[in-house]
């Protein structure tokens, strides 16, 4: 029965009926793209709007948000679909998110087979359950007493101590969030320590999944799935992971698992013929945060005052995670303001304009404030012009 499927078996079922050839002259591939995206422009007329993501909404609505999404993102949709596209459902299709299928959740599987694989109605998969729900219930469910508790006790009253004074942090376990060896979660109100955890290895349906020993802060302990805890916390309201307020960098290469990607400390230099640019050229620094593109950011440079109406070039650019980016910007330039340009521009309009973030500051001055923001030392620091590098306040 279509109940005790898990989704990656309902995949495989409807793989192996495809609808016959029908006559146009198109496959029966875009007989189901159309016919998925005719499921979205009805949603459109009803409700006025595109569906939206969203916890909040309901589930058909975020599954034809999915599917318009990856609609955008594959030229194949866009090529088939763009003469039927009356309320122009594929604008912004540059821009659209492309999630691999191999990361995609439940819901967001269910509407790729439905609009790309499948061809059903989508309220045909209005009362299935997944069996990897009910497995992870279950699992969570078993469970036996720790014969060698006492090794693990100290380690939860440890971390209870830190959560109450600060040292840790609890935050919500989100779809990209991951199960690691030697971490604290809290699952159905009890904390759980991943104490160990087998090789990852692909399952019957091609997904990694690894047996894990699961202690638990009431004594007892699981030999969960991987897959099954992941689910029981991304089902839980409450659930949560416990982390070390100081986890992750503020600034790296590559952003850690905890890490929330902010956006990008950006260090320009002004092409313009500005006298007073010319002269002071090689210490001459916009120094900005986005949290988006940097280069969609300068795209109309030369038409924008803050960029001194002419185009720039890049010469700096730190990713940041976990970053308040209004905050972070004031901190930068309350450094940095001994050495703040003194500048009128006009736009192109004629109106005077007065940018604020343009400094007479060395690219090595940046590149330290830049690690004192990382140990936190930067608010006892400011920038001295007169001897070029930073110096503690008094």
């Amino acid at each position: 029965m279509a109940n005790d499927l898990d989704l990656d078996e309902l995949a495989a079922e409807l793989s192996d009926f495809a609808p016959p050839e029908e006559s146009g002259g198109r496959s029966p591939r875009e007989e189901r793209i159309i016919a998925g995206f005719e499921e979205i422009q009805r949603f459109v007329d009803q409700h006025g709007r595109n569906p939206q993501h969203g916890e909040e909404r309901d589930i058909f609505e975020r599954l034809y948000a999915t599917r318009l999404d990856r609609m955008r993102a594959l030229e194949e949709c866009r090529t088939i679909l763009s003469p039927l596209d009356r309320q122009g459902l594929l604008a912004g299709a540059e821009n659209a998110p492309v999630t691999p299928v191999e990361t995609m959740e439940d819901d967001e599987l269910m509407a790729e087979l439905d609009g790309l694989g499948g061809g059903e109605d989508i309220t045909e998969l209005r009362h299935v359950r997944a069996a990897a729900d009910k497995r992870a219930a279950e699992e969570i469910a078993n469970r036996t007493p720790c014969a060698d508790f006492e090794t693990f006790q100290p380690l939860f009253e440890k971390v209870q101590r830190e959560l109450a004074s600060g040292v840790r942090q609890t935050r919500r376990f989100e779809r990209k969030s991951e199960i690691e060896a030697g971490r604290f979660y809290i699952v159905g109100g009890q904390k759980a320590y991943v104490a160990a955890m087998e090789e990852p290895k692909s399952n019957e349906h091609g997904t990694l999944d690894a047996r894990l020993r699961v202690i638990f802060d009431n004594g007892t302990e699981s030999n969960l799935l991987m897959r099954s805890l992941q689910k029981a916390l991304q089902q839980d309201e409450t659930g949560r992971r416990i982390l070390e307020t100081s986890a992750g960098p503020l600034f790296a290469d590559e952003a850690d698992d905890d890490d929330l990607a902010s956006g990008f400390i950006y260090v320009l230099r002004s092409k313009s013929d500005l006298p007073a640019v010319a002269a002071h050229r090689d210490v001459l620094h916009k120094i900005g945060v986005t949290g988006g593109d940097v280069k969609k950011r300068l795209a109309n440079a030369k038409l924008d005052p803050t960029f001194l109406m002419a185009d720039v070039e890049v010469i700096a650019t730190y990713e940041l995670f976990n970053i308040n980016r209004t905050k972070l910007e004031n901190i930068i330039h309350r450094v940095f303001d001994p050495a703040r340009l003194d500048i009128e521009i006009k736009d192109r309009f004629g109106n005077p304009i007065v940018p604020r973030e343009w400094f007479l500051v060395p690219i090595f001055v940046v590149d330290e404030a830049v690690e004192r923001i990382k140990d936190g030392s930067i608010t006892n620091y400011v920038y001295d012009p007169a001897s070029a590098r930073l110096v503690p306040t008094r």
